[in-house]
């Protein structure tokens, strides 16, 4: 157990003060980043206390939010308990799922070839799928659909389509990405399928019935009580 002197360390808890030091600190909005960890969080039970970083306030940009997560960008966390028993700070949301996955032994498979097929579909994820799907927002729903020029907007719409058939033969007679297991894959992967079809509202743009197999599994994942409770943590004011 760390004590909140220890905890106290760490200038972002000067803005985000910690009400229980002894339990995992996790800074991050429910965007598709960042509900990853707070989905994890809930599916393994560890405690944790959430706190909303605000984008209306510019948060990510204050000088406590950089300290623990330099490249202003959600999620991050502090896990007082971290490896020998002290305090690990972390950002990128690929990397936290790592570590809490190793940590309580969950959602990443044990044997050296399945966990390096795990975390290269995490890989996809963070590489692709985030990046992508969040560029076709922008110009589908965001500042770019004022462009007269579609040409952009078309560019990720097709590289959107394609990630989508990767997505979809790989689950094609899987329950998930790694087959009958669950993992850090589809906790990564399945929040940003729901966001494209859901919040940035380019279900159609992009075709996605012609997707089956991702349709079929993002219901599956949606009907998860811990996916439920992950995806509005932390609540926005």
């Amino acid at each position: 157990m760390t004590d909140r002197s220890t905890l106290s360390t760490f200038p972002i808890t000067h803005k985000w003060p910690a009400l229980h030091p002894d339990r995992l600190q996790l800074y991050s909005l429910p965007t598709p980043n960042g509900v990853k960890v707070s989905i994890m969080l809930e599916e393994t039970g560890l405690p944790y206390e959430p706190h909303l970083v605000s984008f209306e306030t510019q948060d990510q940009m204050s000088p406590e939010f950089l300290s623990l997560s330099p490249n202003n960008k959600i999620p991050a966390i502090l896990d007082p308990n971290g490896p020998d028993g002290q305090p690990l700070a972390l950002f990128e949301s690929g990397a936290i799922l790592i570590y809490l996955a190793e940590k309580t032994g969950l959602f990443l498979p044990q044997d050296a070839a399945g966990r390096y097929e795990t975390i290269q579909w995490l890989m996809f994820q963070m590489g692709g799928i985030g990046p992508m799907f969040g560029q076709l927002g922008f110009f589908s729903k965001f500042a770019g659909k004022d462009y007269e020029d579609k040409r952009p907007r078309d560019r990720y719409v097709a590289e959107a389509r394609r990630l989508l058939g990767v997505l979809d033969r790989r689950l094609d007679g899987r329950d998930w990405i790694m087959g009958s297991d669950y993992t850090i894959a589809d906790i990564a992967t399945l929040p940003w399928v729901r966001n494209l079809i859901g919040f940035y509202e380019a279900g159609e743009l992009v075709g996605i019935d012609d997707f089956a197999q991702v349709k079929r599994v993002l219901a599956a994942f949606v009907a998860r009580p811990a996916v439920v409770k992950g995806l509005a943590i932390p609540p926005r004011s």
